[in-house]
């Protein structure tokens, strides 16, 4: 009969914090800066796309404008979050 092996699982703070950090908000910063991504080259193609019509090329700038900001907000909030997890003996995943 196999024996049932249970893996240490550290319960402290510090612990399932580093734990939520890695399997909920480092994924989601990552699909969020993704669609930022894709929201600012989507504003590219159209702005190239539209050579003519400036009404499209004005959303096309927009698009690209939202984007940036967009991944800015992330690779910031990113940062802020390895700062604060410094802060309380967190070190930042290599």
């Amino acid at each position: 009969m196999p024996k049932i092996v249970s893996a240490a699982v550290d319960s402290s703070i510090p612990g399932l914090v580093t734990r939520f950090k890695e399997n909920i908000i480092n994924p989601l910063l990552a699909i969020l800066f993704s669609l930022a991504l894709l929201y600012f080259l989507w504003g590219a193609a159209k702005f190239i796309w539209s050579a003519g019509d400036s009404k499209t090329q004005n959303e096309g700038k927009d698009h690209m404008i939202w984007g940036f900001v967009g991944m800015l907000v992330m690779i910031s909030a990113y940062g802020i979050i390895n700062i604060a997890g410094n802060l309380i003996g967190i070190p930042p995943r290599q």
